[in-house]
Formats: C-alpha cells, structure tokens, sequence
C-alpha cells in the first residue's frame, strides 16, 4: 500500500483497510483536479483570436471551483486519517495522463484540448464513483456533485465546438 493511503484513524462506519482504499481513490481525484485547475488556468493566460475575451472570462469561474473540488477532496483525505498529497512533485510523480499541449493559440484549439481534458476528468471521475459504490457513499456523494459540475463545464466549452446542427465537427 502506497504511504499517502496508510490512515492513522479513521472514520465511524469504515474499516482501515476502506479507509486506506478510499484514500488512494480521492489522491487520485486530488492529483486530477490540481492538475485541471493549473491546466484551466495556463488556458485562461495563453487563449487568444476571436471570442477571446469570452473563453478567457467563461474560465476564470471554472478554475475557482475546481479549486474548491481539490480542497474538499484533501479535507476528506485529511478526515480520513490520511495525509493529503497536494505538491507539484505528487502531481507530476501519480498523473498518469500527458501535460496539455498548448501554448499560446486561438480560442478553437484550446476548446478542442479542453474537450479531451474533460473527457478524461469525467471519465476517471466515474470509474471512482463506480469504486466507491460498495465502500464509502458519503466520498461517492462527494464526487457525483463534482462531476455534475464539470459536465456543465465541458457542455459550456463543447457549446463553443458545435456546428449549427448539434455536432462537434472534430469529435
């Protein structure tokens, strides 16, 4: 078992070993959503071209909460009887996913990126609470409310993808 996910006490109702499981999983979320809100910034910095100033400020609202997300899943890893990992070298060392891939480029490139970046987010998000069904409901609660917010944030940027027919040309 890795050393973030050992708990020195945990919570009424769960065993260590749950515990200690359930830590892992929301590392992983804490590692994901760090890595997101760094990633929606450097877009809020770098998006230029038309519809500029309504990406950039569309953004903004976004990395704050997912701020917040991050926050609430080191609480919960804290109240687990865990030890939170939230520096640059846990983000680097656990990801498991490529760092984005955009600099400075127009407003259509980094939606498209952004897209996939959400895919990903979501997409891990629901394995997670597929993970958490038997083990923790009150951590599975924690992340559904997360995930019904990013897919509002991933419609908001596929809003700006689709065609007048519905469809996003490149997905």
């Amino acid at each position: 078992m890795a050393k973030s996910a050992r708990t020195r006490f945990t919570l009424p109702g769960l065993t260590r070993e749950e515990s200690s499981r359930v830590v892992q999983i929301l590392q992983e979320r804490l590692v994901c959503y760090s890595d997101l809100h760094l990633t929606l910034k450097h877009v809020h910095w770098n998006v230029v071209g038309p519809n500029f100033i309504g990406v950039h400020e569309m953004i903004d609202p976004q990395v704050e909460l997912v701020r917040l997300y991050a926050d609430e899943v080191a609480e919960r890893i804290a109240a687990l009887g865990a030890s939170p990992k939230g520096t640059p070298g846990a983000i680097v060392a656990t990801r498991s996913w490529e760092d984005y891939p955009l600099g400075r480029d127009l407003v259509q490139a980094h939606l498209e990126e952004l897209d996939k970046v959400y895919d990903g987010v979501v997409e891990s998000n629901r394995t997670a609470m597929e993970e958490l069904e038997d083990l923790d409901l009150v951590t599975q609660d924690l992340l559904i409310g997360h995930t019904g917010e990013l897919e509002k944030f991933q419609w908001f940027v596929r809003a700006h993808l689709e065609n007048a027919q519905g469809a996003i040309p490149n997905n």
